[in-house]
């Protein structure tokens, strides 16, 4: 047993946190729980929490989310077992993720009473699970519908109603102009299209004659911007759209008589994985101009 296992109950949690905050070391245990602050947290004599009767909030980011009779949020950890239900969660682990109770549990609205259930824990207690999965508080949540423990240590997530992880959700972006610019930290301000899609243009196309040399195996990566309506543009001159009919009869948006593409690797809104690739493929700036 380390020597600060011992370490007098009435140690102020301030302090505790404070040493936790400066980067102390971790046990092989604390490390394994995937907490940076399991050590701080044993020193606070953290205990079971009783479950009380569980509901379920709606979290902005983590959607349907399961509580206990007081409010707080209940997580699993991936290293447990569901079938059979088994917590490998114990000493400093415990700690900072103290058990959740299984005697005084009872479902509320939105939990199925059927997917509740125990385990036996090394001490005797008995844990709550949902869906065969062990569930705990979190020390460090201080308040009702706190999520601080949501992935730490990529092991400690929220329990939704079903058993599964709670998981971050995107948030619904903004609905854009058809054709609009944004200004990018390194690249200054670019074009980009109505699904938030950079915008690129190829050097090896011609302005006039208007001609696009993206041809067979290029678009699958590099894919033509269509039109769009010119009443639902900001930060553009419309009078620099211009329609660029293909080889294949397709129609293309041009800007400044350059060809427009989006790319498939770009694989969020704003990303600009095209810039510069082979040296030839930029992107663009609102009248035109590649964004060098």
């Amino acid at each position: 047993m380390r020597k600060f296992a011992y370490v007098p109950v009435a140690i102020t949690l301030a302090a505790v946190l404070s040493t936790a905050a400066c980067g102390g070391s971790r046990s092989t245990t604390a490390t394994t729980a995937g907490s940076p602050e399991l050590s701080a947290s044993k020193a606070s004599g953290a205990q079971p929490e009783e479950a009380g009767r569980l509901s379920v909030w709606k979290s902005a980011n983590l959607g349907s989310v399961v509580t206990d009779g007081a409010g707080f949020t209940l997580y699993r950890f991936d290293e447990d077992t569901a079938s059979p239900s088994a917590s490998t969660c114990a000493g400093d682990c415990a700690a900072a993720w103290p058990p959740v109770l299984a005697d005084s549990a009872k479902a509320g609205r939105g939990l199925d009473p059927s997917l509740l259930g125990s385990v036996e824990r090394p001490d005797g207690t008995r844990q709550l699970t949902l869906a065969g999965r062990p569930l705990y508080r979190y020390a460090q949540d201080t308040q009702p519908r706190q999520t601080r423990g949501q992935g730490v240590g990529g092991t400690w997530f929220a329990a939704a109603p079903d058993g599964s992880k709670a998981k971050q959700t995107a948030s619904a972006p903004k609905a854009l102009p058809a054709l609009s610019t944004v200004e990018d930290k390194g690249l200054g301000e670019i074009v980009r299209d109505g699904q938030g899609r950079t915008l690129y243009r190829f050097t090896k196309d011609t302005a006039w004659p208007m001609k696009s040399n993206c041809q067979g195996d290029c678009l699958k990566q590099w894919k033509p911007a269509k039109l769009v309506d010119k009443k639902n543009i900001k930060g553009i001159a419309p009078k620099l759209l211009i329609k660029y009919t293909r080889p294949d009869g397709t129609e293309q948006l041009t800007i400044d008589c350059w060809p427009l593409y989006w790319y498939t690797g770009d694989e969020q809104p704003g990303e600009t994985n095209g810039h510069a690739v082979n040296g030839t493929w930029f992107t663009v700036r609102a009248d035109g101009k590649l964004a060098k």
